[in-house]
């Protein structure tokens, strides 16, 4: 099972907007079962980092993170979304092989 954190500023509006863009996408690509996908805030997620396989966020990111980090940004503003939604598919892929 990969592990996908979704953050933001806050961890509430933002990345619920973002975690509920990538259900939809793993769902339809019947990849729904094999991902835990979890939300939250940059500061409270610091110490976590390596229990995930890939990070989609909306915030800054610290350097010292070694965990794949996709901008989320896209899932927002609409601009760029396809192209995210399959940077984290094919990143999942990936990490399935």
């Amino acid at each position: 099972m990969k592990k996908v954190l979704v953050i933001c500023g806050a961890g509430v509006a933002t990345s619920t907007a973002v975690i509920e863009k990538l259900k939809s996408r793993l769902k339809d690509r019947n990849l729904l079962d094999e991902v835990e996908l979890h939300q939250g805030k940059v500061i409270d997620s610091d110490h976590n980092w390596e229990n995930y396989d890939i990070i989609v966020s909306t915030t800054y990111v610290p350097e010292h993170v070694q965990v794949d980090v996709v901008d989320g940004v896209p899932l927002l503003t609409g601009m760029g979304e396809e192209d995210v939604l399959e940077q984290v598919e094919e990143r999942l892929q990936e990490q399935f092989s």
